[in-house]
């Protein structure tokens, strides 16, 4: 079986979760930088692997995969490794989370959007710094509340790594990127203090993923 490629950009959120998939789930794979910022992800070469222009894609098991969600449940069914609760209710409560932040957080703070946004306002870097630490806080404190439920534990939900942390821990890098405050809010800090201590996290962490 050849080893899985996977398209990404360091800093990048939604390559930062399939990262963190890939090594919670012990899969080998290639990393093949696509460089947002020299804009390869718009050239014909990446556009054949993803029409969305995005990263990240990933080659496996003779396909190419989009989306870091749909990516991550593949690997879920495919490789056996547990990133949802085994119950309807749980998985429909980690789902939520982790749609909390890749569907609503996210977007709106996609690289891409702001830029339009700065184009179209003529707002210069204050105003992009103000967009994002807006967003990204209003989103993170909503998570926060999330996490006062009876299923939250040492992690997201319960006591093993899953599908909302592989979202949170990301959106955690990017909030301490653009100087959002979230110091103030402790369940999010007790689980990103558990993610931090498991190599699967670590070693997906944009620092060491910027070649």
């Amino acid at each position: 079986m050849e080893t899985p490629v996977l398209y990404d950009y360091w800093r990048s959120s939604a390559s930062y979760r399939v990262r963190i998939a890939l090594n919670l789930a012990g899969i080998d794979y290639k990393p093949v930088v696509v460089n947002l910022l020299s804009k390869a992800h718009k050239g014909t070469e990446h556009l054949a692997r993803n029409p969305q222009g995005q990263v990240p894609a990933l080659e496996i098991d003779g396909l190419m995969l989009t989306q870091s969600l749909a990516i991550i449940e593949y690997v879920i069914e495919t490789r056996g490794v547990q990133l949802l609760p085994d119950d309807a209710a749980g998985r429909a409560r980690v789902r939520a989370l982790a749609d909390s932040i890749a569907m609503d957080i996210h977007p709106v703070c996609n690289m891409s959007v702001v830029a339009h946004v700065m184009e179209i306002t003529a707002g210069g870097d204050a105003a992009r710094v103000d967009w994002m630490r807006h967003f990204i806080s209003a989103g993170m404190e909503a998570f926060e509340k999330l996490l006062d439920h009876g299923g939250t534990g040492r992690f997201c939900h319960g006591d093993r790594p899953g599908l909302a942390d592989i979202c949170l821990i990301p959106q955690v890098y990017n909030a301490e990127r653009w100087g959002a405050d979230i110091s103030g809010l402790k369940r999010i800090q007790a689980i990103r203090t558990a993610c931090d201590a498991l190599p699967a996290f670590a070693n997906a962490h944009p620092d060491k993923n910027n070649f």
